[in-house]
């Protein structure tokens, strides 16, 4: 198995499994910082993961989609797991989408909680994709490393051999 495989493998068992997986998301503000320089944006969000891409529930007026929409490079980091991941941020629309349709159910099972916390009826309720483009696995306290390159599908390892 090569090292982009492995990493692949890896999020699966940490992240896939219609797990409930909370993150910080970062985003780029639309206000500069006292400096006059962009400055960063960082909340949790609850994620649910599959074959590269983190995807949540959210408003779409919310600073984060108006943010993402002004720019959609955006970093990751999943509480507690050691990783850490460059991405981009794509707004996939209203939740009753029939696109949206297989998601929505994805979604449902892997948040107990969707049903309380989200009107559907408005237009608002929208799906967040998180793609990765870059990322680190960090396993056993920096032990060994997996640099993933998700773009190009390889990686490389930095440290004890797996």
């Amino acid at each position: 198995m090569n090292y982009f495989d492995k990493g692949m493998e890896i999020l699966e068992e940490k992240f896939g499994n219609s797990k409930d997986n909370v993150m910080g998301l970062s985003t780029i503000a639309l206000e500069l910082g006292a400096n006059g320089q962009p400055r960063p944006a960082t909340r949790d969000i609850d994620a649910f993961y599959e074959d590269g891409v983190f995807y949540c529930v959210t408003w779409g007026a919310s600073n984060k989609m108006k943010q993402i929409a002004a720019n959609n490079e955006v970093a990751i980091a999943v509480n507690f797991a050691w990783f850490n991941a460059n991405a981009t941020g794509e707004n996939l629309g209203w939740c009753m989408k029939p696109e949206n349709a297989e998601l929505r159910d994805k979604l449902r099972k892997a948040f107990t909680w969707y049903d309380d916390a989200n009107d559907e009826s408005n237009e608002n309720c929208v799906y967040l994709a998180v793609r990765l483009t870059s990322g680190i696995i960090n396993i056993n306290h920096h032990e060994t490393l997996i640099y993933m390159d998700f773009i190009n599908k390889t990686a490389t390892l930095r440290g004890k051999e797996l």
